[in-house]
């Protein structure tokens, strides 16, 4: 039999690597031994599980079983499919990683040399018949399910929350030595120390693109949804529609409902009719309805890709309070490119490119550095004066305004100009 099933459904489960270690391995009902360790080849951003290494009793050596040969395995047994047990006696190739061995207890280093934590314990997935390592956990969740006190573990985790569960993904840990023998000294990271939480998405975009579907599906589920939100969007659209169609449905959801309209409408395009329908029934009703009339091309005015989640200022504030002010906001903002000046009433008064208000002095007032003739498009604009807008002043995002200025929203170049060739065209 080819291929891994987790347990008698066939269901897809996740594990940590303590709660296998010591499992009983059985061929044809019959136990040989127990789970000693798991061997993987590091590829780099991923690393795949290739072998269960098996301890047999009585000072047998231990068996190497490639993973093809493992009928089924969950923390109480393994079933392997092999007929003789001394065919699959070997040494490792200097290239395949014993995660118990090499890993476990390792110091985690970022790349300044600066101890991150320990490794207590590491994360697998198994997808597609293939076992990944997806996360090392430094986390003291994961040190006292270590010392076998796994009840105080599950009750801390349970009153205080995940976040106690501290994770790293495999993609930021360097790449290992091809000559591991047996590792030695401490584990590297390719990121700092204070930047495990706050990779760019435009950086983690680009990890993904060199991943294959089911890599994919597995970094992009280690993310909060924000910032896989965030991610996703910057993702390559033929990419983009590989991940989309490799996540639930619930997922789905989850991530375009972070997004500003025009730009879930984009991604939700690229599915067959009834997920669309599905999805749309997951998400806030007044977003589905924006999304659906987009979609459906029923009503294409302007206002309906705008995001009213922008940062607005009063003409008083100073330069140093707003970047104060952005600095909380920002992670909740859709529209970060632009600071924009209103009344009490939310009358659009003026505009300041960011990048102006964080070279300015500290003490100016916002008023004093706005440009007043603000470029803006009325909420009953349609799609194709969007877009010469955007084409004619070369502006990242636009303000949307009614009659009296009030600011009901901002639309973004990117939303506009990737719909456009669907809903012009």
């Amino acid at each position: 039999m080819n291929g891994v099933t987790t347990n008698k459904n066939g269901k897809e489960e996740d594990f940590f690597l303590t709660q296998l270690l010591g499992a009983r391995a059985y061929v044809q009902s019959r136990k040989i031994g127990k789970l000693k360790d798991l061997v993987a080849v590091d590829q780099g951003k991923v690393a795949e599980v290739t072998h269960f290494q098996i301890a047999r009793p009585f000072g047998d050596a231990a068996l190497l079983v490639p993973l093809q040969k493992v009928r089924s395995f969950s923390p109480r047994e393994i079933v392997l499919d092999i007929e003789d047990p001394k065919s699959y006696v070997r040494e490792p190739s200097t290239n395949e990683v014993f995660l118990r061995d090499y890993l476990l207890d390792k110091k985690v280093l970022d790349v300044e040399g600066r101890e991150v934590e320990v490794v207590y314990d590491i994360l697998l997935a198994v997808t597609s018949n293939r076992i990944y390592v997806v996360d090392v956990d430094i986390s003291r969740y994961g040190l006292l399910v270590r010392l076998g006190l796994k009840g105080l573990a599950a009750f801390l985790h349970k009153h205080v929350g995940a976040a106690q569960k501290r994770l790293i993904p495999w993609s930021y840990v360097q790449s290992l030595p091809p000559q591991l023998g047996t590792l030695e000294g401490d584990l590297n990271l390719s990121i700092l120390k204070e930047k495990l939480s706050e990779i760019h998405p435009v950086d983690l975009a680009d990890i993904l693109e060199e991943l294959d579907s089911s890599q994919r599906a597995l970094l992009l589920r280690g993310l909060d949804t924000e910032h896989a939100s965030d991610t996703l969007e910057e993702i390559d659209p033929a990419v983009q529609r590989d991940i989309v169609f490799s996540l639930s449905k619930e997922r789905v959801a989850e991530l375009i409902g972070e997004m500003t309209p025009g730009q879930a409408a984009d991604i939700v395009s690229v599915l067959p009719a009834a997920e669309k329908r599905k999805i749309l029934k997951l998400l806030e009703p007044a977003q589905a309805a924006k999304i659906d009339e987009i979609l459906e091309k029923q009503d294409t005015t302007i206002l309906h890709f705008a995001s009213a989640n922008v940062f607005k200022c009063s003409p008083e504030t100073t330069v140093e309070q707003a970047r104060n002010k952005l600095r909380e906001a920002a992670k909740s903002m859709d529209v970060v490119m632009y600071f924009y000046i209103v009344d009490e009433s939310d009358k659009l008064l003026g505009v300041i490119d960011i990048r102006e208000a964080f070279v300015a002095q500290d003490s100016e007032q916002l008023k004093d550095l706005m440009t007043e003739n603000v470029i803006s498009l009325h909420k009953d604009a349609t799609m194709k004066q969007a877009v010469d807008m955007f084409l004619r002043y070369g502006f990242r995002a636009l303000p949307v305004t009614d009659e009296n200025d009030i600011i009901l929203g901002v639309v973004l170049y990117r939303d506009v100009m990737q719909l456009k060739h669907r809903i012009l065209e």
